[in-house]
């Protein structure tokens, strides 16, 4: 697969706003590791290959497991994620596919018992980010780095 188009120079303008709430949500108060997480979540169900690379990277960096980072996409099954981590990969999944249908007023409340109003509000905009980071990279073939095979 090529890339389609920079979108970065295609609309730097633009991209620089986007940059700037993108810089707003990881300085929202939320942990860095939820964050990460969600990121990683939000680009799994996207298919964002250039997102999952990067974040699950960051997430390393940042003292993430390899275990935790591989069961993300079967969060529902590990027993390796706190109430409040299951609490945001639900609403992740519905906020990402909110076309599916809308957030039950279960899910909401469920939301609520681990996290604040102010939280939730700003755990909503990092969900959103990463869709707009996701629906940048998806339909323009952003494309990770590739590290060369290594033989076994």
């Amino acid at each position: 697969m090529q890339p389609r188009l920079n979108f970065f120079s295609a609309a730097p303008e633009l991209i620089t706003e986007v940059r700037a709430l993108n810089k707003a949500v990881d300085e929202c108060g939320l942990e860095k590791s939820l964050l990460h997480l969600i990121k990683l979540r939000a680009s799994q169900i996207n298919g964002c290959s250039y997102c999952v690379d990067m974040h699950s990277r960051e997430a390393r960096h940042d003292g993430e497991t390899e275990q935790r980072l591989y069961l993300v996409a079967a969060w529902k099954e590990s027993p390796l994620f706190s109430e409040r981590e299951r609490a945001a990969f639900a609403w992740v999944e519905a906020v990402t596919l909110v076309s599916n249908g809308p957030v039950s007023d279960e899910l909401y409340e469920k939301a609520l018992r681990h996290f604040s109003e102010a939280e939730l509000v700003k755990l909503t905009v990092a969900v959103g980010m990463i869709n707009i980071w996701n629906r940048l990279c998806v339909p323009f073939h952003a494309i990770h780095p590739v590290a060369k095979a290594v033989a076994a």
